[in-house]
């Protein structure tokens, strides 16, 4: 073999390990993703800001006016001090309360008996606009962990919204 044939095998030798290296090094993330535990998930699923019927304040209209939270893992995920907070700030805040992995949990406004599918703001005023407003959750570092919107508003960034 002549030497100018011996450098090039050495510098094609080089180039395979040097791109098998990279290879390996882009590879590594996606590998070590599939071995991390799945992320805890809860997410704003459903809203019902409008009660049926005429809004009259009484509590039956008040608990027909919710949020629902749903755990998409398998997994429960504690939500104590997580909160769930409407655009003008009225905030409630979970107390003690663990969502089953893949349940659903449906948050009234009025004043009712908590169980494991239903707790209560215990207010006596409406939270949720009709028209428009947005459901903001928090986890208990104060991290936005789901919003929804809704109404006219849904869509409008900065500057004043005209009808």
């Amino acid at each position: 073999m002549s030497a100018s044939a011996s450098v090039t095998a050495r510098r094609l030798a080089a180039a395979v390990l040097a791109a098998g290296a990279l290879v390996s090094v882009a590879a590594l993330p996606a590998s070590a993703a599939d071995h991390r535990p799945a992320r805890e998930r809860v997410e704003i699923s459903a809203v019902q800001a409008d009660s049926p019927g005429r809004d009259d304040r009484s509590n039956r209209s008040l608990n027909r006016e919710w949020v629902e939270l749903t755990n998409t893992t398998r997994h429960a995920i504690n939500l104590d001090g997580w909160t769930l907070e409407d655009e003008s700030g009225k905030t409630y805040t979970f107390d003690d309360y663990r969502l089953a992995g893949r349940a659903t949990v449906r948050v009234h406004t009025g004043v009712g008996r908590d169980t494991r599918t239903d707790l209560y703001q215990d207010r006596r005023a409406y939270v949720w606009n009709n028209d428009y407003d947005t459901a903001t959750l928090r986890n208990a570092r104060g991290r936005l962990v789901d919003d929804e919107s809704w109404g006219h508003r849904r869509h409008h960034h900065g500057g004043d919204f005209r009808r």
